[in-house]
């Protein structure tokens, strides 16, 4: 069982009441608006939790990974929506900056994405390079009069890219033959199109948009990192990642653990609450079982991450557990609320809805099994 420290465990207490008592109540109206609330953001912002992991010198609280996850954990407990945007504001908004940019870059950029007050996207994922990241196929091309890079390419499924106090999306991009590297776009550039929001099954708070570039020119100065090392730094900020949705699978799990019981508790049918019966009763144990191992995994490789050991293998196997627990813990869910959970007005619908993405985003359970297997030395393709 993992313990925290009395810091953190503070901090979690302040969470759990800063999550019901200014975003819970809001929630549905967000979800019904299906556009990122600026308040929300707004309100997570003034608690800094979008400089949690951060050095003071940017404006952070040069706190620990642990506490982020914490932070995701509890919001996702209230909203799917809002940890998603949290985590992706940091791990991939404004972390490529801190971990790979250069001074000049992180003294224009990290302060307001430290803040919160701008958001910062990762342009990865592509109509066909999703799990294969390597088969980038927008490209760079360097035009040496102007020492300015043009990108022409597409990105798909980019969170946090279209949102009003958006500042940059870095994207990645061919610069040569087999050669992939990321620069820093800065929201507004001539040339890169947001296209419109999509129509999700879930996460309808967050912002996610598709993203074209024609002839869009950045500064050679944009590169971020060593040219060529684009894949490479984007592939280590995805472990981080993965810790990160693995805090929110255990605050999907975890709400509709509670909220399951609760219902069992109250809901009389044959003479008493539904919750006497066995069937349903074993159902919540197992489910009180995976939700533990899932925190205890998450948490395991958030601590070893913190301590600075390698963490790539437990990353994978949290997210993978986690995820896969999240969608088993909102199909019970549903089953236990029975007609009333397949009604909008219980939270448990939303969170049926927004559980199934987090087995595909940052990485699918199919491509965490791989790393796992290679981990364990297999000589898997």
């Amino acid at each position: 069982m993992i313990e925290f420290t009395h810091e953190q465990e503070a901090f979690r207490s302040v969470m759990r009441g800063f999550a019901r008592r200014e975003l819970a109540p809001h929630v549905e109206r967000w979800e019904a608006a299906v556009e990122l609330p600026l308040d929300g953001v707004a309100s997570m912002a003034a608690l800094g939790l979008f400089g949690i992991v951060f050095p003071e010198q940017w404006g952070g609280s040069g706190g620990d990974f642990t506490s982020l996850c914490i932070a995701i954990d509890e919001i996702g407990q209230v909203s799917q929506s809002l940890g998603i945007t949290l985590s992706a504001a940091v791990g991939l908004g404004a972390n490529p900056i801190h971990a790979f940019g250069t001074p000049d870059q992180q003294a224009e950029w990290l302060p307001q994405l430290v803040a919160g007050t701008r958001l910062g996207a990762f342009g990865l994922t592509e109509p066909d390079a999703g799990s294969d990241a390597g088969g980038t196929r927008t490209r760079a091309t360097y035009d040496a009069a102007t020492d300015e890079w043009v990108l022409d390419g597409s990105k798909a499924f980019i969170t946090n890219s279209g949102t009003p106090i958006t500042s940059i999306v870095t994207v990645t991009a061919l610069t040569g033959p087999g050669e992939i590297s990321s620069l820093v776009v800065p929201a507004g550039t001539p040339g890169m199109t947001i296209e419109p929001s999509y129509r999700k099954l879930g996460w309808h708070a967050s912002d996610t948009h598709g993203i074209t570039l024609a002839g869009c020119r950045v500064p050679a100065a944009n590169m971020l990192g060593a040219q060529g090392s684009g894949l490479r730094n984007f592939l280590a900020i995805l472990d981080d990642g993965r810790i990160a949705i693995s805090a929110l699978a255990v605050g999907c799990a975890q709400a509709c653990l509670d909220l399951s019981v609760a219902y069992a508790k109250e809901r009389q049918a044959f003479g008493g609450p539904i919750g006497r019966f066995q069937g349903l009763a074993f159902q919540l144990s197992d489910l009180a079982v995976a939700v533990e191992n899932s925190r205890n995994l998450t948490y395991g490789a958030a601590r070893l991450k913190d301590l600075g050991k390698p963490f790539k293998q437990q990353a994978a196997m949290a997210k993978l557990y986690s995820t896969e627990t999240a969608v088993t813990a909102t199909r019970v869910a549903t089953q236990v609320f029975g007609g009333m959970g397949f009604m909008e007005e219980s939270p448990v619908a939303r969170f049926y809805r927004d559980a199934k993405i987090l087995e595909i985003g940052e990485g699918t359970s199919e491509i965490q099994r791989l790393v796992i297997a290679r981990g364990l030395g297999l000589p898997v393709g």
